[in-house]
């Protein structure tokens, strides 16, 4: 999709770009596939704020994705381009020949009408999905499963693809976005392409108001606050806090790594993002 400016009439049009959604084919979802959501405001179950600065926002309706793609051997036709509030992807509705319809995330280059199938000698084409044991080397695919059966976990983000750079024994290696490479069984099912929507990362908000509509509420730097309210709080004057940068529970930040020095997941880990 194309990016749409405005002409400056207004200080808050003069940075402001939006998409302008001609990918798209359907003005509403369909209904059976969504369901009310809560906004939490960054609440947890005690509703003390887990999450700051999260609040407000437009309401949204939660629409059921497909993550799995365990409709297998079923041919499936894509009936619409959709956009999704909750997500930075679009979204694809597929009607399949056992009746059934499902949601799933729009890989760049899918179309109305496209033919779509999941099975283990599916076509080599963005949408359809395989095990990585039969997906071909060099292929950028998204939405990959980490453990057998449970759903695509990783790579799904508008703009977004890994590559499947290697297979070792039961096991693949695929080069994340982030320059991870990491080790997964090539039981798990990944889709072909990479995920649509690539102009979602040059849009600029343009203005306050539009982050609150997003759930977004606004910063406050630790070192403006009191004492009670940071620990980088407080002094006289304009102080900038006293000590090293750290979190509201003052756990150091700005560089600290505060991943597990002994983590399950290492053993699957070739090669770290940095």
């Amino acid at each position: 999709m194309g990016i749409k400016k405005y002409r400056p009439l207004t200080p808050t049009l003069r940075y402001k770009t939006v998409s302008d959604f001609s990918e798209l084919t359907a003005d509403s979802p369909h209904k059976p596939l969504t369901k009310g959501k809560k906004n939490l405001a960054g609440r947890g179950f005690k509703n003390r704020i887990s999450v700051r600065r999260k609040g407000g926002g437009h309401k949204r309706r939660y629409r059921e994705i497909d993550f799995g793609r365990n409709n297998f051997c079923v041919l499936g036709k894509v009936v619409s381009i959709e956009y999704d509030p909750n997500r930075s992807a679009n979204i694809a509705l597929v009607s399949y020949l056992n009746g059934d319809k499902r949601y799933i995330i729009a890989p760049n280059g899918l179309q109305v009408g496209d033919k779509l199938r999941s099975s283990t000698d599916a076509e080599i084409k963005p949408g359809n999905t395989l095990p990585l044991r039969n997906i071909p080397l060099g292929s950028n695919i998204h939405n990959i499963e980490i453990h057998k059966l449970k759903g695509g976990q990783l790579v799904r983000a508008a703009g977004t693809s890994a590559v499947l750079s290697a297979k070792e024994d039961d096991y693949c290696h695929v080069k994340l976005p982030s320059g991870e490479i990491r080790k997964i069984n090539s039981d798990c099912l990944a889709t072909i392409g990479e995920v649509g929507n690539k102009d979602h990362i040059n849009i600029t908000i343009g203005k306050a108001g539009r982050s609150r509509w997003l759930n977004k509420r606004p910063k406050v730097r630790g070192v403006a606050m009191n004492p009670v309210d940071h620990p980088m709080g407080g002094g006289e004057g304009k102080s900038s806090g006293g000590r090293h940068p750290v979190s509201p529970t003052g756990q150091p930040t700005k560089g600290f790594k505060t991943r597990k020095k002994s983590k399950y997941s290492d053993i699957y880990i070739v090669k770290r993002r940095k």
